[in-house]
């Protein structure tokens, strides 16, 4: 239990102003040359100097490197277009609770920014006669280790979170809407090809039945033609019913009509810059946490209060002294304290290192299937050209009509696979710009 020395002073000839007014500029003596109850708090664990430590105004603003990044950020999505629609109407109709813890977190920020002003308040005492004595109890404090100048460095790191928080969850959303618009888009691309195959092998499967009629073809022969045909219906039907599920999601978050957008839009090259919001998250964690551990620390030394109770006998005033309790484990409690710093800094070394291992596997992921989208698109054309070539020479008689038919099923499956690749890749580019936080602007913050 904290240990409490109070010395209390009859001063009721004085005024409760000039108590106050003695308090607040005592407070303010204490804070300029040591750990006191200092009256602009910077981060916890950080030197004033440090152009990346958060400040607390006397207003309750924080001014933030951090933030002062995310606000600078600019979106790699092209202004207009399908993405940037997309993007606007996901962003929009979002319920916006990042954005309200944002709000709370601000505000809690402001109320810490004034922690070192007097608190004022009732007081009810017993007398010895057992009457009811009210009174009005000014309390300021005026030597507390530094634990209100580390509530001020917590609520700014905490500030520093949420919008952490907030730009996370709107480019995360941004990337949901844009994934499944790329899901539609790439089934609608892709239920193209697989109808025009059904048409086509529909017309095969009416001349083999011809054929077979009169004798020129096996029936074990219609029967391939007819799997080949079922099976490539399968596939129009498996296109259309992923297309309209990914539209239906996609609709799900939103408030607008999307159903008129189409096209697929290139992206920018990938940065070194920004760093990646998981990094930003750590950062802020940190303070937060050495913030944290600087007020435990606070509480284990004792610290000064000074108070005047205002009643009908006068005022009342005393100085208290309170914290400072010890245990047989305060070494080792205090030694865990101090190894916080070290700590989060391994925690943020661990963030970036797992962080720039993903945007690396994304990156050769991206890289491997642009590569296997232009070599795709060589071995596409080599299939049309051969599929032109079995045409004509099916119709000279030099091949058979299944052997065409084997031909055509190639090109289209190919074909199918060539649409695949551009989404994939443009999703692999996407997911790169949800790890740097590039994918909305950050005017929001």
């Amino acid at each position: 239990m904290p240990h409490h020395v109070t010395a209390r002073i009859r001063v009721g000839a004085i005024r409760p102003a000039l108590i106050l007014a003695a308090a607040c500029l005592l407070s303010a003596c204490l804070g300029e040359g040591m750990p006191g109850v200092t009256k602009m708090g910077f981060g916890a664990g950080k030197s004033p100097a440090d152009p990346a430590a958060p400040v607390l105004s006397a207003q309750g603003a924080v001014r933030s490197a951090l933030i002062a990044d995310l606000q600078s950020r600019r979106s790699v999505l092209p202004p207009d277009g399908p993405f940037a629609a997309v993007a606007a109407a996901v962003t929009e109709a979002g319920a916006g609770v990042a954005a309200a813890e944002l709000r709370v977190a601000q505000l809690r920020a402001e109320a810490k920014a004034r922690n070192w002003l007097p608190r004022i308040g009732p007081s009810a005492n017993l007398t010895s006669l057992g009457a009811l004595a009210a009174s009005i109890l000014l309390e300021q404090t005026l030597f507390d280790n530094g634990k209100r100048k580390a509530e001020r460095a917590y609520a700014a790191a905490d500030v520093e979170v949420a919008a952490v928080t907030l730009a996370s969850g709107d480019n995360k959303r941004v990337y949901d809407g844009l994934k499944h618009y790329l899901t539609a888009e790439r089934a609608r691309e892709q239920a193209a090809v697989a109808a025009r195959a059904v048409t086509r092998l529909t017309e095969f499967e009416r001349i083999m039945a011809l054929r077979v009629d009169g004798g020129l073809s096996d029936r074990s022969e219609q029967r391939v033609l007819s799997q080949k045909l079922a099976e490539m219906q399968a596939s129009l039907v498996a296109d259309r019913q992923a297309g309209l599920t990914a539209m239906a999601e996609l609709t799900a978050m939103t408030t607008r009509d999307l159903s008129r957008l189409s096209g697929l839009q290139s992206l920018p090259p990938d940065q070194t810059v920004p760093e990646p919001l998981a990094v930003m998250r750590a950062r802020g964690e940190a303070a937060r946490t050495i913030a944290e551990a600087e007020m435990a620390k606070a509480d284990m030394l004792p610290g000064l209060t000074a108070s005047a109770a205002i009643g009908k006998g006068g005022v009342d005033g005393g100085l208290g002294l309170n914290g400072g309790a010890f245990g047989f484990g305060s070494g080792a409690e205090r030694a865990a304290l101090n190894a916080t710093g070290d700590l989060v800094g391994r925690r943020i070394a661990q963030a970036a290192e797992d962080t720039e291992r993903r945007i690396i596997a994304l990156q050769r992921d991206m890289q491997s299937t642009l590569s296997r989208e232009a070599q795709g698109a060589e071995v596409l054309r080599q299939t049309g050209n051969n599929l032109t070539l079995f045409t004509e020479q099916y119709k000279v008689g030099r091949r058979t009509l299944l052997e065409l038919v084997q031909q055509y099923e190639s090109f289209a499956r190919i074909e199918r696979e060539q649409v695949a690749l551009k989404y994939i890749a443009t999703d692999l580019r996407l997911q790169i710009a949800l790890e740097r936080g590039v994918l909305v602007d950050g005017a929001r913050m």
